[in-house]
């Protein structure tokens, strides 16, 4: 199941549409989805999340907690909306390419993909690139 909450004012358009790109997602990483809630909050929501449980003191566009078990897919995933719209324009993207780019790149976590190494992060990004074509071709 996948469950998507507003703690500011925002509403993901598309819905279902996401939801099953989701579940293909995961599927084609050969995982189950157990559960994954989506938070979509502000920047000051997030950065309470960043310092309260990472201890790091800076604005961030996701976060995600991973709650997954063996291929059992579980989380919690906190996207920033104010942080995702700022991306967007600094990387000259729309900003609904940015917002489902950290949709899936949180998902991507829990599939077992990593960013903190450059060789992991463009892994990462290479993945994220294939599941938004995927994504933009069944719109």
């Amino acid at each position: 199941m996948i469950n998507f909450n507003y703690e500011t004012e925002f509403l993901l358009k598309s819905e279902e549409q996401i939801l099953s790109w989701i579940e293909k997602t995961i599927s084609s990483e050969n995982y189950k989805l157990e559960e994954i809630n989506y938070v979509f909050c502000d920047d000051e929501y997030l950065h309470k999340l960043n310092v309260e449980f990472l201890n790091h003191d800076t604005l961030t566009d996701v976060i995600s907690f991973d709650y997954s078990v063996g291929k059992l897919i579980q989380g919690d995933i906190f996207i920033s909306v104010e942080r995702v719209m700022d991306n967007a324009k600094d990387f000259n993207v729309s900003f609904e390419e940015e917002l489902n780019r950290v949709i899936i790149h949180g998902v991507l976590h829990y599939c077992g993909y990593k960013d903190k190494t450059d060789d992991d992060a463009k892994e990462m990004r290479v993945k994220e690139n294939h599941y938004l074509k995927e994504l933009k071709s069944n719109l």
